[in-house]
């Protein structure tokens, strides 16, 4: 876990079972700015909310002494985009890595759509989820995957179960914004992306990585960071694997 006394940046963390996929990302963000780790980590006798989530954020952002850059994937986004609209003076930027126009969707809403529609078993249904997120798999490591998904339906506040999947109205972000995705993203799709376009303000960005699924962030941590970091301002010299990753990413 990173941590710094006065953070410019935070990184939130609703899904304890993903954060091995930040821990490259942060690091290099690290290099060049002080970024902080937040995580919530739901337990059994917690309702699926978000409010808790928001209520623990608050408490942390009341603690500091200044605006902080936001930033998060999927759900930990999504927290992220509540709190900067009910406490946008807390909110220096936010920056969003999966997710879309509609910033309630998630991986577990796909996941509870397929599981009612097809006649198939749970470990089947997140074995399919596994292909989609992470892309094809050796067989042996499936199973890995799968208990690793379960552990993510488990711990995770996502707002969706198999009786009912949230939906939300998009919506203007009252700080600056920049909205990251991968044009391979099966859950986030590309139009979820493009979807932000309407709701954008002037110096507002999207971005959106050439490949990397879902998880993007962790397949290309140092291209994602120095996109990050030119949205937030924070001079830095691309490094010798930045220059080599980002030039694979083109000739992709």
């Amino acid at each position: 876990m990173l941590q710094s006394t006065q953070p410019e940046a935070l990184w939130l963390n609703v899904s304890p079972s993903f954060q091995r996929f930040d821990q490259a990302l942060l690091k290099t963000l690290a290099r060049h700015i002080d970024i902080s780790h937040w995580a919530y980590r739901q337990t059994p006798d917690e309702p699926s909310s978000l409010a808790v989530a928001l209520d623990l954020l608050h408490d942390f952002m009341a603690d500091q002494t200044r605006p902080l850059h936001l930033i998060g994937h999927g759900t930990g986004g999504l927290v992220g985009l509540l709190y900067a609209r009910q406490c946008p003076e807390r909110v220096r930027s936010l920056t969003l890595l999966s997710v879309g126009v509609n910033p309630i969707v998630d991986w577990q809403a796909h996941y509870y759509a397929q599981l009612e529609a097809l006649p198939c078993s749970r470990h089947r249904v997140l074995a399919q989820m596994a292909y989609t997120l992470f892309g094809h798999q050796a067989r042996p490591l499936v199973s890995g995957w799968v208990r690793l998904l379960e552990k993510d339906l488990a711990h995770s506040p996502s707002p969706h179960s198999l009786w009912k999947r949230q939906s939300s109205f998009p919506g203007r972000v009252p700080v600056p914004m920049m909205v990251c995705g991968s044009e391979d993203d099966a859950v986030i799709s590309p139009d979820q992306i493009q979807g932000w376009q309407p709701w954008l303000k002037p110096g507002d960005r999207l971005w959106q990585c050439p490949g990397g699924r879902h998880f993007f962030h962790a397949a290309h941590p140092e291209a994602v960071a120095q996109e990050v970091l030119k949205f937030w301002q924070v001079p830095t010299a691309l490094l010798p694997q930045d220059l080599v990753c980002l030039a694979s990413l083109r000739d992709a």
